[in-house]
Order: C-alpha cells, then sequence, then structure tokens
C-alpha cells in the first residue's frame, strides 16, 4: 500500500493543497485508477471529471489482499487515467459495506455508470468482481461484501475541466 504521494505526482497534490490554503497530506489515501482496462478506466474517470460519477465499490477482500484499509470519510485520493496522468482529487464523503446483492438503486445511480439503473450496475459490477475474483483465485459470490464509498471532486485544475 502507498502511504505517501507518489514523487511524480507530488506537483499536482502540491497545486491542490495550494489552491485550499493547505492540507495535511496524511490525508492522502491512494491512486485511484477505475476499472481494470484501459477504456473503462478512462471511461470511468471521465465521468468523475463530468460530475457523473460520485461514487465506487470495492471488494472488501481485495483491499483486505492489498493490506490497505477501507476508505474513510475525509481520504483523499488522486485519480488518475490508465496512463497515469492526474486528473483530479476526490474526498471519500461516506463508506458502507454490504453484500454485492443488497447494493441500492440509489448507490447505483450516484455511482454514474451506464443508464444509472440498478439492473446495469448489477450486471457491469459482476463482470468486473468475477474477473476480479478469477485473478485473485476467488469465486464472485452475490453475498461477497463490498465498500460502497460515496466521493466529491475536491480538486480539478482548470486544464482538465471538460
Amino acid at each position: 500500500m502507498i502511504t505517501h504521494i507518489p514523487a511524480h505526482l507530488s506537483d499536482f497534490w502540491n497545486a491542490f493543497a495550494d489552491s485550499i490554503g493547505g492540507v495535511d497530506a496524511a490525508r492522502f489515501y491512494e491512486v485511484c485508477v477505475f476499472g481494470d482496462s484501459e477504456a473503462l478506466a478512462n471511461e470511468l474517470a471521465e465521468l468523475v471529471l463530468r460530475g457523473a460519477k460520485r461514487a465506487t465499490a470495492g471488494s472488501v477482500w481485495s483491499y483486505q489482499d492489498e493490506g490497505k484499509r477501507i476508505p474513510m470519510p475525509g481520504d483523499l485520493s488522486i485519480v488518475t487515467n490508465w496512463a497515469g496522468i492526474p486528473l483530479c482529487i476526490i474526498e471519500t464523503e461516506s463508506v458502507e459495506v454490504v453484500p454485492f446483492g443488497e447494493v441500492s438503486s440509489e448507490f447505483a445511480a450516484i455511482e454514474g455508470e451506464g443508464d444509472g439503473s440498478l439492473s446495469f450496475w448489477r450486471e457491469a459490477h459482476r463482470q468486473y468482481f468475477t474477473r476480479e475474483c478469477a485473478r485473485a483465485g476467488r469465486q464472485f459470490s452475490e453475498n461477497m461484501l463490498v465498500a460502497c464509498e460515496r466521493f466529491k471532486v475536491a480538486y480539478q485544475p482548470a486544464t482538465n475541466a471538460t
């Protein structure tokens, strides 16, 4: 787990800190690339920049496998595209851990993907978590716990505005 701001992203972090009059670097949580492919990562990052995507879901065991705690309110993460270019900084507002099959339609809507429906969310995330499980030698389950994180964009440089 990264416990410090990577050197190649420090200028981006410092521009954010300067824009708000300073920030405690201990609030840095991670470098975030949404999705598991270039096309998906870039599409989801664009949804964040447009304000359509204000939430994300991660399997609890994947946090455990990576030695990371589940995000907490106040955490700050640098969102990059697939190529590692920093786009914005998000701040975790809340996290709720629920079984996959109990994710709400309201959460699916604020995750902002596809048509925003729960049925789209379930199908897209079932596919994603099935791939993630396969890579880790695990089996997808409707009962697997997911951390449903709501966030806001805390910083987006004008050059990345859409």
